[in-house]
């Protein structure tokens, strides 16, 4: 730390709230923090952009993390360390089941732990999972908002091209056949984050879940043969993680 100032995302005590969201975008971060109340600008460095406010009467912060786990790992160590405790990540994945369409709202239960971040907190055979009372919060949010959505397991890599060009890879043999078990086994959406959060929350003894819009499904292009369509709906994963926020910080009573 640097005058109290955490060394990467350039807050200190009394900046950030106890419960936050973690998008990927510092635009997003932004965004979300136009759902609070008294929102206001508290740093940026590198990726991290950080906003507070209030929600419901409790301080409420929005940090972003970039893309992939690193990143993520280290602004939710840093979060803690500033009194943090509970975490939503709002961001967006591409469909490995066909019948799921863009805009659908994916939230995880459990992710396929393909992140090297989390392996250097707990070994692979540690499960990433979300926590409950959060996932809980995040459905009954998304059904109160009419929003579609789907629960269930997540793959997680760090690669991006690994995954959207498998085949000029050296090791490309392996990644389709791997996709193909993630795509046989059931899971449902692709994406860079949330397995390494959960594994640290486990680690900080914090809670975290993840709500995903579904941006892009390439299965279900090929299997119904249709050019490619972006969803670029990310108010309704926004709005369902401010919602279930609200509903987490009113079981809790943290009103203030």
């Amino acid at each position: 730390m640097n005058n109290d100032r955490m060394r990467h995302i350039g807050c200190k005590k009394g900046e950030v709230g106890e419960y936050v969201f973690l998008p990927g975008d510092p635009e997003r971060a932004k965004q979300i923090a136009s759902y609070f109340d008294k929102s206001e600008f508290m740093a940026s460095n590198r990726e991290f952009t950080t906003y507070s406010g209030r929600l419901n009467g409790a301080m409420v912060s929005v940090t972003s993390t970039g893309i992939g786990g690193p990143s993520a790992a280290i602004a939710m160590e840093e979060l803690a360390k500033l009194g943090a405790h509970t975490f939503i990540r709002v961001g967006t994945c591409g469909g490995i089941q066909e019948n799921l369409e863009p805009g659908t709202l994916i939230i995880p239960v459990a992710a396929i732990r393909k992140d090297g971040t989390g392996r250097e907190y707990l070994p692979v055979e540690f499960p990433a999972v979300a926590d409950f009372s959060l996932l809980t919060a995040l459905k009954e949010s998304a059904e109160r908002l009419h929003n579609p959505y789907a629960m269930g397991v997540v793959e997680c890599k760090d690669s991006y091209y690994g995954q959207h060009e498998p085949a000029r890879m050296p090791v490309g043999d392996r990644l389709l056949a791997r996709w193909k078990m993630w795509k046989m086994a059931g899971a449902l959406a692709s994406e860079m984050e949330s397995s390494t959060l959960f594994v640290v929350a486990s680690v900080l003894h914090v809670r975290c879940a993840s709500v995903l819009l579904l941006c892009r499904n390439r299965e279900r292009e090929q299997v119904l043969g249709s050019r490619p369509f972006y969803a670029d709906a990310i108010p309704v994963a926004i709005e369902t993680a401010v919602e279930a926020m609200r509903d987490v910080i009113s079981r809790d009573g943290r009103q203030e």
